[in-house]
């Protein structure tokens, strides 16, 4: 028994090694690549048809005001609009993976886990990247893809011409501009002796209990929103007397037919409002509340609360607006919208920061109350009402 036991061993393992000559039958994974292949080595390979057929391209890039930031729910930077105007040309959708440096962009481009660096990458000799796209060559920048990726190059290479960059930059000017919205301007209050500030004063008593606000609260921000004009639109799809996105009013339960109704948008808005306000549950203050809901309306709860992260890490009350809103300010500064404890990277911080002011001070007037000198950032440290002027502040 032991020797036809070692005899059957022996055949065995001869027949092993036969088979070791022999190429294997691959094991292939539900999408048809062989289970051996790593993901990375499969998504390096990745050619232009290849992403055209997979229908998206991912753009690896740095967050700031040139490369990329959320705007109100829409991606901006010029960069990323640059970016998104290839991806429409060559019909796919835009993914976009935010990295901390520049470093880390190309680590993730070389191990496929994006498609293009694009950013202004300064062209240093690298052995694994192919510099192509959006090029400058007085600054010595460019957009860059993996070296195997020649057909994509190539494709970028035809599609960027040099006045493309100044044409996207007038794009993104206007679209940060008040002229991208359309709006009848309104006056601020129909009858002032009489106390009726709009034509919807009775809606917004009706629905500011919802949001537990004081009705001329509502009616203030309202005012910033659309100058209270029902039919006003805004080139991101921000509609009606609140302005509210599509997007959100379907989380809402708002139809798009009614986005223009002043009933159910007002209602709805209350709806949102509240909902903000239960998220700030760990800011004590009802009245400091206030102005931290009205900054997330307008500039994305996220942004708040990276402005709350730096306000404590700094020493200031992460609780009181008067001191997070001078980070509000901050996120606009690269030495803060990179620090490690911001999560959702640069915003418009002095825009969300006025709209905060602006619907502070006409609340005020609309109760009689002064506005004074405004609100301040810091001790010692003065920020005007208007947007116009400089922000000054310190840490």
């Amino acid at each position: 028994m032991y020797r036809i036991g070692f005899v059957f061993t022996l055949i065995t393992s001869f027949c092993c090694c036969v088979g070791c000559k022999e190429k294997k039958p691959e094991l292939l994974t539900p999408w048809g690549t062989p289970m051996e292949q790593s993901i990375d080595s499969i998504s390096v390979d990745m050619s232009l048809s290849d992403i055209v057929n997979n229908g998206e391209l991912i753009m690896l890039t740095l967050t700031g005001p040139e490369n990329y930031y959320d705007y109100h729910g829409h991606g901006m930077g010029t960069q990323y609009l640059l970016c998104e105007k290839f991806t429409q040309t060559i019909g796919v959708a835009l993914r976009v993976e935010v990295c901390r440096d520049t470093t880390e962009m190309i680590q993730r481009l070389e191990r496929g886990e994006g498609d293009i660096i694009a950013c202004a990458l300064p062209m240093y000799k690298r052995s694994g990247l192919l510099y192509a796209g959006v090029t400058d060559r007085t600054k010595g920048t460019s957009w860059a893809v993996e070296r195997k990726n020649k057909e994509l190059a190539d494709t970028l290479n035809k599609w960027f011409k040099p006045g493309m960059l100044a044409e996207v930059k007038k794009q993104e000017s206007w679209m940060l501009s008040t002229a991208s919205i359309t709006r009848h301007v309104y006056s601020p209050m129909l009858d002032r002796g009489k106390g009726v500030i709009s034509n919807y004063d009775h809606l917004f008593q009706k629905y500011a209990p919802i949001a537990r606000w004081d009705w001329r609260l509502l009616a203030a921000q309202c005012y910033q929103e659309s100058t209270f004009d029902p039919k006003a639109h805004s080139w991101a799809g921000a509609c009606g007397l609140m302005q509210i996105m599509p997007s959100t009013a379907e989380m809402l339960g708002l139809s798009h037919d009614q986005l223009y109704e002043p009933e159910p948008n007002i209602a709805a808005a209350a709806r949102y409002i509240s909902q903000i306000n239960a998220k700030f549950q760990d800011v004590p203050n009802r009245m400091e509340r206030i102005s931290f809901v009205l900054a997330s309306y307008n500039g994305g709860y996220s942004h708040v609360r990276d402005a709350m992260a730096l306000a404590k890490k700094y020493g200031k009350d992460q609780y009181r607006w008067v001191d997070v809103g001078g980070f509000i300010l901050r996120l606009s500064d690269s030495k803060f919208y990179n620090d490690p404890v911001v999560k959702y990277g640069y915003m418009r911080g002095s825009e969300t920061y006025d709209y905060v002011q602006r619907i502070q001070a006409r609340w005020n007037e609309y109760r009689g109350i002064s506005s004074g000198a405004g609100f301040h950032v810091s001790p010692g440290v003065v920020t005007p009402q208007r947007a116009t002027k400089k922000y000054k502040y310190h840490v």
